[in-house]
């Protein structure tokens, strides 16, 4: 009697490939797509856009002079039109002009000194598993929590808390996805950190299964 055949282990998608669809050449990866020190994307972290998802660093991260750092976590979804305004958008506001003039060169670049105190509320934090919708605006130093979902067309100007779901200029919170002790059970789980062969076991749990089914597939509870 033959013995039967090996099942194939699963095998995880690839993180660093540009283009994961093929045939859809508006998706691209970010982490291997961006070539800035100052911006951090975690794996499979995705931009959508029809016109050239691959300037999203140039047309994307916006004013971004340093030294302040964007930070976008794992296994997010990025709709078209998501930008990233950066702290160098600021001008002064304590004086009669709010005008850069220091920056038009000439004699005015002597006071570029009265550019050097300019608002600045420092890097700019995405979590894991965050979902951007169309023509998202994220202001500067905004630090949005795992799991969040900011609508199309926000402008976030605040912190967005794990799990929350954001809509409107300026985004308000519209509800959490969980309760507060769910949330905790998730960010203990963190499925985003785990194994990418643990990962592609339990594709269908982290979709569409339970905060208990997760807990099940954890790493801890399965060889602790």
């Amino acid at each position: 009697m033959p013995l039967p055949l090996p099942v194939p282990a699963p095998v995880p998608a690839d993180p660093t490939v540009l283009h994961p669809m093929p045939e859809q050449p508006r998706v691209v990866l970010l982490k291997p797509l961006v070539t800035s020190p100052l911006i951090e994307v975690g794996e499979y972290t995705y931009y959508d856009d029809p016109d050239d998802a691959t300037a999203f660093e140039t047309r994307n991260v916006l004013y971004h002079y340093g030294p302040e750092r964007l930070v976008i976590g794992g296994f997010c979804a990025l709709g078209t039109g998501t930008r990233f305004i950066m702290n160098g958008a600021n001008h002064r506001m304590d004086g009669p002009s709010t005008f850069p003039f220091p920056t038009m060169g000439g004699s005015w670049a002597e006071h570029f000194d009265l550019l050097g105190d300019l608002p600045n509320r420092g890097d700019t934090v995405v979590g894991n598993d965050v979902w951007f919708g169309h023509g998202t605006t994220v202001m500067p130093g905004v630090r949005i929590g795992h799991g969040a979902i900011v609508g199309a067309g926000s402008v976030v100007t605040r912190d967005v808390p794990d799990y929350g779901i954001v809509a409107g200029n300026p985004a308000r919170l519209v509800r959490t996805r969980y309760s507060d002790e769910d949330v905790a059970r998730l960010l203990a789980v963190a499925w985003w950190d785990w194994p990418a062969r643990l990962i592609t076991e339990h594709v269908r749990t982290i979709m569409s299964g339970t905060i208990a089914d997760l807990e099940a597939a954890a790493p801890e509870r399965r060889h602790g």
